[in-house]
């Protein structure tokens, strides 16, 4: 079994060295993020660096995607293996983990599909990697705990990528561990200047506006620096180690509190907690801010909002945040829900859009149609920006539809876990939710 190095760093001086732990030689593993170019950087236009363009997949990236596609089909097995090796070789780590391991065994493989599928575009693989590495200072994870990890992974690929497993493809999954643990703990590290590694928040008011939805108001020990349309990772106390996400309802306000709409869903654990059994005195835990489906104010384009169920909640922070910033640039919101019933914050959106003129709110039933066919009646769209929010079927479609009726890729902003892979599974609690 190959000795995973500690760091990037100590990978180097390994490779300094001439060999690994176990003797082989250990390249720089920082080469795997710079993909095959044509032209070089010395080639300047306008004083600036001309672009590199790709001219296909890395050795490494080819070797990393060839083991993930062996393994696929027992996917379950393999992670199952990868956590009884880590629990067994290192048991002082699975006090770090929730008790029920099904959600984290899924959480393993899709952040390793992740990290192959952008292992030759740098900047996207950097930013996920450094996400990650934020985000699991609040489990408590230790520089030291990256290469448990790593052997663990090793073994477990070692036994079921039977057909594709050689020295070379050993290599390569060392070099890209290497590196993307030193990114999360570089991330991790620089973060730790800058921000705790969580939150305690205290439940101030608990407004059940249905059966199975709530409107919980927070107010954190300390200040949560946030942006309008951005998400936070939670945990309860009846539920230690299982962190869920859910999008603040509302712009950062002066008072500094929090607010949050939580759908309980069937067999959700955090959901069902804080929507029955959450009460005002109440303390949670919160991870730190993240998330990109915020408002670009150096652009005049109007915003065209699709708010499915819960998921109205960062949709209304965007509407505050555009107000708040002074912008008179048109907002359409398309509110869709299963049912009048279930338009359970229709009264606020009606209130905002009595205040502004420059906004729309279009409440949409499954009577009617579904959301995202509802804004095809509409438009045209041509100058505007999209933000999407609720369960990943809604977004799906939205998506689609959107794209159909001619508003680019680059225009459409969702924050859908299914595409972000390791941090979380998307619910039904808001654009970013959980059970």
């Amino acid at each position: 079994m190959p000795r995973i190095p500690l760091s990037v760093r100590g990978a180097e001086r390994n490779c300094q060295a001439g060999a690994t732990a176990d003797g082989r030689r250990l390249l720089d593993a920082r080469h795997m993020m710079d993909a095959p170019t044509t032209g070089t950087a010395a080639e300047e236009s306008d004083g600036e660096a001309a672009p590199r363009i790709p001219s296909g997949p890395s050795p490494d990236a080819l070797l990393i995607r060839r083991t993930l596609a062996e393994i696929a089909p027992a996917a379950d097995k393999v992670t199952s293996y990868f956590y009884a090796l880590l629990f067994v070789r290192h048991p002082e780590l699975r006090s770090m983990f929730p008790p029920a391991m099904d959600t984290q065994r899924d959480r393993l493989l899709k952040a390793l599909l992740t990290a192959a599928e952008h292992l030759d575009d740098a900047p996207v693989l950097t930013a996920y990697l450094q996400h990650l590495g934020r985000g699991h200072r609040k489990y408590g994870t230790q520089p030291a705990h990256y290469p448990a990890v790593g052997e663990a992974l090793i073994g477990a690929l070692t036994r079921y990528a039977t057909l594709t497993w050689d020295k070379e493809s050993e290599a390569a999954w060392v070099r890209t561990y290497t590196t993307i643990s030193q990114i999360m703990i570089d991330a991790a590290a620089e973060n730790k200047r800058l921000a705790p590694a969580w939150w305690h928040a205290e439940v101030v008011s608990h407004d059940l506006r249905t059966p199975d939805i709530a409107v919980v108001t927070l107010r954190p020990d300390q200040p949560y620096p946030f942006l309008a349309g951005q998400y936070t990772t939670l945990e309860t106390p009846w539920w230690p180690r299982v962190w869920r996400h859910y999008s603040f309802a509302s712009a950062p306000r002066p008072d500094g509190l929090l607010t949050l709409h939580v759908k309980a869903v069937p067999a959700g654990w955090v959901s069902n907690a804080l929507v029955h059994h959450a009460r005002p005195g109440d303390v949670l835990r919160l991870g730190p801010p993240a998330g990109s489906m915020t408002v670009d104010h150096s652009t005049d384009n109007g915003l065209l909002c699709l708010g499915g169920g819960t998921g109205i909640a960062p949709i209304k922070a965007l509407v505050e945040d555009v107000a708040e910033h002074g912008d008179r640039r048109p907002v359409e919101v398309f509110y869709g829900a299963r049912s009048g019933h279930d338009l359970y914050d229709i009264d606020t959106m009606m209130r905002l859009q009595q205040t502004f003129p420059w906004l729309s709110v279009r409440p949409v039933t499954e009577d009617q149609a579904q959301l995202p066919d509802a804004v095809r009646q509409y438009g045209p769209w041509n100058e505007y920006e999209a933000y999407l929010s609720g369960p990943p079927g809604m977004i799906r479609r939205g998506v689609d539809t959107l794209r159909r009726i001619g508003i680019p890729a680059e225009r459409i902003r969702h924050d859908s876990f299914e595409d972000l892979a390791a941090t979380s599974t998307v619910g039904a609690a808001g654009a970013v939710g959980g059970p």
